[in-house]
C-alpha cells in the first residue's frame, strides 16, 4: 500500500480557533481523517478513551492544563506520534520534559512551509512504527506456534513414549506430508491426545 492510499487519524488539541482551522487545511482529507478538534486537554483524554489516533497535535498552553503529561501519556501509548507546540518562553522547559519521551517539539509562530516539513516528519515516524508493529505481531505468532509445537511434542512424547527427536520429525513430517503447517498439525495432536 502507498502513502497514497493511507488515512492517518489526528486529534489536534488546542484551543486557538485560527490555527486549528490552518491546521485542518494543511492536512488534506483524502490522507487525514478523521481530524478531531478538542479544545482542552480533559476533552482529549476523552477523545483518546475512545479510539487509537496516529498523530497527537498539541497546541500548548490549553485552558486547563499546559498539556505536558497529556503529551507524554499519548506518546507511551503505544504507536501514537505527538507533536508538542510551545510559545518561544515555555519551549526549553517543555523540550527538557518532553523529548525524552519522544514527543517532536516545535516553537511557535510556525511558518506554514515549515509545518508541512514536520507533517512529513510524523508520517515517516508513524511508518516506522506500523513496520515494528507488524514485525512484533510475527515474531510474537511465531512464538505461539512454537509453543503450540513444543505442547504437541510433548504430548507424543507422554502419550506415545516418543523420543524429543521423534516426536519433532513426526510433526515436521506430517506437515510435509499433508501440506499444512505444523502449526495445524500441532492443533490436531493436542486434541487428539490434549
Amino acid at each position: 500500500m502507498s502513502l497514497e492510499e493511507k488515512s492517518y487519524s489526528v486529534l489536534v488539541v488546542s484551543a486557538a480557533e485560527p490555527f486549528n482551522q490552518a491546521l485542518t487545511e494543511l492536512f488534506p482529507a483524502a490522507s487525514f481523517s478523521p481530524i478531531r478538534t478538542v479544545g482542552a486537554v480533559s476533552a482529549a483524554k476523552r477523545a483518546v478513551s475512545e479510539r487509537d489516533y496516529d498523530f497527537v497535535i498539541v497546541n500548548s498552553p490549553l485552558p486547563d492544563d499546559p498539556g505536558v503529561r497529556f503529551a507524554v501519556d499519548s506518546v507511551s501509548s503505544g504507536g501514537t506520534i505527538v507533536l508538542f507546540l510551545a510559545k518561544a518562553e515555555h519551549y526549553p522547559d517543555a523540550y527538557e520534559r518532553l523529548v525524552g519521551h519522544g514527543v517532536f517539539m516545535m516553537q511557535k509562530p510556525i511558518a506554514r512551509s515549515l509545518f508541512q516539513t514536520a507533517a512529513g516528519w510524523l508520517i515517516s515516524a508513524r511508518e516506522r512504527i506500523r513496520k515494528t508493529e507488524t514485525r512484533t505481531l510475527s515474531i510474537e505468532e511465531k512464538m505461539n506456534e512454537i509453543r503450540l509445537v513444543n505442547r504437541a511434542k510433548w504430548l507424543l512424547i507422554s502419550e506415545l513414549k516418543m523420543t524429543e527427536p521423534d516426536a519433532h520429525r513426526f510433526v515436521e513430517k506430517q506437515a510435509m506430508d499433508r501440506s499444512v503447517p505444523k502449526r495445524q498439525v500441532a492443533e490436531e495432536i493436542i486434541q487428539t491426545y490434549g
